[in-house]
């Protein structure tokens, strides 16, 4: 009976330091011929949500055509600028020694539940190396649909068509680092460890009902434990 773990991306795993919000700008210029007022709040959404609503903002209709080639032009730009990913951003404290432990461990299955849509989110796993330690055939992710809570059913159900076991709320955790993601853990299905190494305050986080909530994921042992005893009911 192994324990289904979906990792949120930015700001759990690891920082780019603004870097999506300047390449949304700059796919935004160049498909519209203008610059650009705002980019719609990231924290927790996903792209096809992100695009539609920075469109709307600036009175362009997210029609299915503009919105893929969008989303195409956004893969292509952060494939573009892995290197400055890797060389701006960093992985968070624990970060890659807590995936590294859980991987090790045959009751574990460990993915993505982001909202980048996928080639984004294999660029910055891969960036930093991180992409061996979590089964990304399994992860859901920022196209999958406009909402984050119905991305834990498909990545349950992706994950009980690979490895053959049913994946429910008891044994599936969703870790990350805004009160989205807490809400998407529980309405999708998933319990939740929050860890504050966001913009979201520990309080915040206990306030949306993270079961646990870490200061960061220092302490390999104590993170690993929390990840893996809040699945159970």
């Amino acid at each position: 009976m192994r324990t289904l773990v979906l990792w949120d991306i930015d700001h759990t795993l690891i920082s780019v330091r603004g870097l999506s919000a300047e390449i949304y700008s700059t796919v935004f210029h160049q498909l519209t011929g203008r610059a650009i007022e705002r980019v719609a709040d990231m924290a927790g959404r996903t792209d096809r949500a992100i695009t539609a609503e920075t469109l709307r903002y600036h009175d362009v209709e997210p029609t299915a055509d503009l919105m893929l080639s969008f989303t195409d032009a956004l893969g292509r730009a952060f494939a573009a600028r892995q290197d400055e990913i890797k060389a701006r951003g960093s992985v968070l404290p624990g970060a890659r020694a807590v995936l590294e432990a859980l991987s090790a461990r045959p009751d574990v299955v460990q993915s993505v539940l982001t909202g980048n849509m996928r080639p984004i989110a294999e660029c910055k796993l891969s960036a930093f190396g991180l992409e061996r330690f979590v089964d990304v055939e399994v992860g859901a992710y920022g196209l999958d649909h406009a909402d984050r809570p119905p991305l834990v059913r498909l990545a349950q159900d992706r994950a009980a068509l690979k490895y053959g076991e049913r994946f429910d709320a008891s044994r599936t955790v969703l870790v990350g680092d805004t009160p989205h993601d807490v809400r998407a853990g529980h309405q999708g299905g998933a319990r939740v460890v929050a860890v504050a190494s966001g913009a979201s305050s520990e309080a915040d986080l206990r306030a949306a009902g993270a079961e646990i909530v870490l200061t960061s994921l220092t302490g390999t042992d104590a993170a690993v434990h929390a990840i893996l005893n809040v699945s159970r009911p």
